[in-house]
């Protein structure tokens, strides 16, 4: 399995070939939109208490081209805490047509027309699809997610409110900062160390200088094999959105002048369980 890369209305995005059968997804990069200046093209930050027109525009663009629905979006504030929101039909436009009234770093649902949307630049997103329950999520994971075991809580949560499996579940990594780029002090390592033990020492790497470099991408794989996931179900982007500031946008290379990517995923009702 591969993630692909492809362009819809001129709207380029990447999808898992893992992801397929009554869903639609995608993950964006930093192109197709219109917004301009440091936010140029397809920025899916918003600002202020009301919605930024331009950002609105951009986030039906990427809806058009993975073929969601722009109704359907759930967004939430995101804050690198645990918390797994159950998304009903309650929950459709909320964050981004209506405020959200809520905070959580992962979103869950088994109903149709919800588009489940998490949002980065850097952070690790990562996309859920059981084909037996007929349930999805959507997680995004920093460091402070990853070493809560958020991606292994959204697969609980799954199985608590659907009955997923975890041996059922699909999940599509995306871009994130790598290995490579991802140098830290002694606080990330520490709180990976914590949270999982020694098992944690084979995703953190010395720089020789007194810091470190850690692989989100590998801890949170390692984290949902232990859960019971299978190695086949689990596809990872290869790419580091650090090393590709043209492609994706980057907390570690711009800082705050930046917009946000997104994954989203969302259940179409059409097909068959397995």
């Amino acid at each position: 399995m591969s993630f692909q890369f492809r362009e819809n209305h001129g709207v380029p995005f990447y999808c898992s070939d893992l992801l397929v059968g009554g869903i639609v997804h995608g993950f964006s990069t930093r192109l197709g939109g219109v917004s301009g200046g440091m936010y140029e093209s397809l920025n899916l930050r918003q600002y202020g208490p009301e919605p930024d027109p331009l950002v609105l525009e951009n986030y039906r663009r990427f809806c058009g081209a993975v073929g969601a629905d722009f109704e359907g979006l759930v967004l939430s504030a995101q804050v690198h805490e645990d918390t797994v929101r159950h998304v009903t039909a309650a929950d459709r436009g909320k964050g981004i047509i209506t405020p959200a009234g809520y905070t959580a770093d992962a979103l869950v649902t088994n109903e149709p027309g919800l588009n489940l949307t998490v949002f980065s630049a850097d952070c690790i997103i990562l996309l859920f699809w059981d084909p037996v329950a007929g349930a999805a999520g959507a997680c995004h994971a920093g460091w402070r997610g990853t070493a809560l075991d958020l991606p292994v809580k959204t697969v609980t949560e799954m199985a608590r409110l659907f009955r997923a499996r975890p041996e059922d579940i699909h999940v599509a990594v995306g871009a994130g900062i790598g290995m490579c780029c991802f140098e830290t002090g002694d606080d990330v390592p520490d709180a990976m160390r914590t949270a999982f033990g020694s098992g944690a020492d084979a995703f953190i790497r010395s720089n020789g200088c007194g810091k470190w470099f850690v692989d989100l991408k590998g801890i949170n794989v390692w984290r949902l094999l232990k859960s019971g996931v299978k190695e086949a179900h689990i596809d990872v982007c290869p790419l580091c959105t650090a090393c590709n500031p043209g492609l994706f946008w980057s907390h570690r290379k711009c800082g705050e002048r930046r917009g946000l990517q997104c994954g989203l995923i969302g259940l179409t009702g059409r097909g068959s369980r397995l």
